[in-house]
C-alpha cells in the first residue's frame, strides 16, 4: 500500500485476520470496488450484532465446512452482499476462519479508512449512538487527530455508560465503569 498508512499495512499483515483483510482489500481495490465491499462487510458486522444464531455459527468450530459455506452463502445471498464479499465469505468457511470474520473487517475498515486519508477509531458504547452524536464524535476526533476520522461502533453494556475511544495504540476511557473502578480502587486506600 502506498499510502500514507503504510506502517498500518505492515502491521495489519503481521495477523492471521489482517492477512485475509488485506487480501480482500487488494481484490476490492483492483476491481474498484472497496466501498462495496466495506458497506457489504458493514451488513454483515450488523448481522452478526443481531443474530445470535449466526453469530455462533460463525465462531463454532463443530459446524462442517460444507454446511458453514451453505449457511454463509445463503446469509449473503440474503443480505445483499457485492459477489467479492460473498465469494470470500465462502472462502473464509472453506479455510475455516470465520471465526476471525469480526477481526477482519476491523482491519478491512482501517485499511479501507486510511486509502482514503481517514484515521480509524474503534468506539465503544453503553448503547447505540445516534447519527447525532456519531457526527458530533467524528468532528471532535477530527479536530484532536488532525485528519478526518471513521468509526467502528461497538456496544457493550457493561459499560454502563461514557465511551471507549481507541485510536492506534491511543486509548480514551471516558466509561462509567472505570469511573466506578477507579473510585472503588482509591476508597480502598
Amino acid at each position: 500500500m502506498e499510502s500514507s498508512g503504510g506502517n498500518l499495512s505492515s502491521g495489519i499483515q503481521a495477523s492471521l485476520p489482517g492477512r485475509y483483510a488485506t487480501a480482500l482489500f487488494d481484490i476490492a481495490r483492483e476491481a474498484k470496488t472497496i466501498a462495496a465491499v466495506e458497506q457489504s462487510l458493514a451488513d454483515v458486522r450488523a448481522a452478526l450484532d443481531a443474530s445470535p444464531d449466526f453469530a455462533r455459527l460463525v465462531a463454532s468450530p463443530l459446524v462442517s465446512r460444507a454446511n458453514a459455506a451453505k449457511a454463509v452463502a445463503a446469509t449473503a445471498a440474503s443480505l445483499g452482499t457485492d459477489p467479492t464479499t460473498a465469494k470470500f465469505l465462502g472462502v473464509l468457511a472453506d479455510n475455516r476462519r470465520l471465526a476471525q470474520l469480526p477481526a477482519i473487517i476491523r482491519a478491512f475498515r482501517a485499511l479501507a479508512a486510511d486509502h482514503r486519508g481517514e484515521t480509524t477509531a474503534e468506539v465503544t458504547s453503553a448503547h447505540p449512538l445516534e447519527p447525532d452524536q456519531v457526527d458530533a464524535l467524528k468532528a471532535s476526533l477530527r479536530q484532536r487527530v488532525g485528519r478526518d476520522v471513521a468509526v467502528d461502533l461497538t456496544v457493550d453494556p457493561s459499560l454502563l455508560g461514557g465511551l471507549v475511544v481507541r485510536i492506534g495504540s491511543q486509548m480514551i476511557d471516558s466509561s462509567i465503569k472505570t469511573r466506578l473502578n477507579s473510585l472503588a480502587q482509591a476508597m480502598k486506600g
